[in-house]
């Protein structure tokens, strides 16, 4: 149990890395985001576990890839500012 929540951390954290590599420019602070993929990996695999129960590592693991990959796309800023004019102007 150790090992897959060290792993999930560890899958967390490369997908955090990864995501600051390739999209720096619209995401926030690095410590955020470093964190923020590492906890989400951590509850996805929490949450995979709890439902599947011991013995699923691959799918527990599936399911911290899923919420890693979730929870990071919720700190993505939009790429440029949006330029919608109201009906009525």
């Amino acid at each position: 149990m150790i090992v897959e929540a060290l792993g999930s951390a560890g899958l967390g954290l490369l997908l955090a890395w990864t995501a600051l590599h390739r999209l720096s420019h619209r995401l926030p602070a690095r410590a955020l985001v470093l964190s923020t993929g590492v906890a989400g990996a951590l509850f996805g695999d929490f949450v995979a576990r709890t439902a599947l129960g011991p013995g699923h590592v691959l799918l527990s693991l599936l399911g911290a890839l899923v919420v890693s990959v979730a929870s990071l796309s919720l700190l993505l800023r939009p790429t440029g500012r949006l330029r919608r004019r109201s009906v009525t102007a």
